[in-house]
């Protein structure tokens, strides 16, 4: 069993669910539906086989503002 952390964010018209541990993202039309397609998405991805995984112990997420 593999713990995987996400991060959920409003892009235009739809919400992305994206997977920190794999390079796995997903997208729904409400944040419950980003999250459940994205877990269908990451179990197809295991079952696929050759999965990299990344652990995570701690996740922060911040904001910041650049010149650009």
């Amino acid at each position: 069993m593999k713990n995987l952390k996400f991060v959920v964010y409003r892009e235009d018209k739809y919400y992305v669910s994206q997977c920190l541990n794999i390079d796995v993202a997903s997208c729904g039309d409400t944040i419950d539906e980003a999250i459940q397609n994205l877990k269908d998405a990451t179990e197809l991805y295991f079952e696929e086989g050759e999965a990299e995984y990344h652990p995570i112990e701690e996740a922060l997420l911040g904001e910041y503002a650049v010149n650009g």
